[in-house]
């Protein structure tokens, strides 16, 4: 797909939308609910404030994100560490330093009052905060002492308190209790089967303790746990009931058994950077060999993401997205053909009618210089976005009341 197709396509599906300053429309508080442009700010808000990381001035980083036309962002509000000491300055362990999300060695973070200020400046531009968590481990290891769902859902009580003494409860989109549950490099606190399956039951009853706990606290607020598995129809086979939205993430390279990065040869590696050598030579011309397969595993994804919306009524949002889960900046990683496959991907979800928070891919951030710089790209899918169609099914309840 050349550029001149591409904006075709978005404009196409963004030709109802108002055109309006940017900087307007970041502002305007009375626009009607609308489908949100979202992105994915992850620990990264908070842990890359060294020079040149991207965060280290967050008016910049904002003015910069609604420059581009997206209204909402996700972070982490790492609820472990607020329950614990909000004003302590806590030392971090690196999650890996192959990726570009968060810091690549130790690193200190103080989480309050960085996140009220971080909230009030998204308040500020007109900017929605998903709250999410991953867990991160501290020196420590903090995350350990969550010992069950009570004190899971007691941690994030606190963390809200804290966000509503402040005056900014109002500015929470929704809240998602653990990033990708139950994966053990999010929540190693919890044992199940191995698998890191969410379906198994004693994870069905934890998830329902933990939201059930918040939800007593906090009724109004949309409440969720965030998944990636990649069999979508196990929402229809299971209980989710509590969920407001389903935030799942969703890939083209995880399709079939993580299939193309098996045909790389990329294994998420974190702290060994033979799997990003294997994506620099490999990843482009594997996907360039058969490119209508790979967009139909991605289009196939979606379509099954959306019945399975349309069957349980519930609203999807997709925060982490695409083309490929792991990517950056570096020798022989172009950003055209990521580009170009994750626009795709935004376009088809957001034709379906079922998403009311829409990425545009997870490297929607400054620190992804080959991804960020190109404003002209984000301006036109994110036009597309908020333009997209809500099913009237979805136009009701929580999260349609936070839009």
């Amino acid at each position: 797909m050349n550029r001149k197709e591409f904006l075709t396509g978005l404009s196409a599906l963004a030709g109802l939308a108002v055109t309006t300053p940017l900087a307007a429309q970041a502002e305007d508080r009375s626009a009607p609910r609308h489908t949100r442009a979202i992105t994915m700010w992850d620990f990264s808000w908070l842990e890359r404030r060294w020079d040149g990381a991207g965060y280290e001035d967050w008016d910049v980083a904002l003015d910069e994100l609604a420059e581009r036309g997206y209204d909402a962002v996700r972070i982490d509000a790492y609820p472990h560490l607020v329950a614990h000491g909000p004003e302590r300055v806590w030392t971090l362990l690196p999650q890996w330093n192959t990726q570009d999300w968060g810091s690549p060695s130790i690193n200190r973070v103080q989480v309050m009052p960085a996140l009220l200020d971080f909230m009030r400046a998204c308040a500020r531009r007109g900017i929605k905060v998903g709250l999410s968590t991953w867990y991160r481990e501290d020196q420590d290891r903090t995350r350990m002492k969550i010992t069950g769902p009570q004190v899971m859902g007691d941690y994030w009580i606190r963390t809200l308190e804290r966000i509503e003494a402040a005056g900014l409860l109002e500015q929470v989109l929704y809240v998602d209790l653990c990033n990708e549950w139950p994966l053990d490099v999010w929540a190693p606190f919890y044992r199940g089967n191995g698998t890191g399956a969410w379906t198994e039951p004693r994870s069905l009853a934890y998830m329902q303790a933990a939201l059930s706990r918040v939800r007593a606290r906090y009724p109004a607020l949309p409440l969720l746990f965030s998944f990636t598995n990649e069999r979508v129809e196990d929402y229809l086979e299971h209980d989710v009931g509590e969920f407001d939205l389903l935030e799942h993430h969703l890939w083209m390279s995880q399709a079939k058994g993580d299939a193309f990065y098996k045909a790389v040869g990329y294994h998420y590696e974190r702290f060994d950077d033979r799997g990003y050598r294997n994506v620099a030579l490999n990843a482009e011309r594997v996907y360039r060999a058969r490119p209508a397969y790979w967009n139909g595993l991605l289009t196939e994804r979606i379509d099954r993401l959306a019945a399975v919306s349309a069957k349980l009524g519930k609203p999807l949002a997709t925060t982490e997205c695409w083309a490929l889960v792991d990517y950056k900046d570096g020798p022989l990683l172009k950003w055209d053909w990521i580009k170009d496959l994750c626009a795709q991907g935004a376009r088809h979800a957001a034709g379906t009618g079922r998403w009311v928070a829409i990425a545009t891919s997870n490297f929607c951030g400054p620190q992804f210089r080959g991804m960020w710089r190109d404003v002209d790209y984000h301006r036109e899918l994110t036009r597309m976005i908020k333009a997209a169609p809500i099913a009237a099914d979805l136009r009701r309840g929580r999260l349609w009341e936070r839009l």
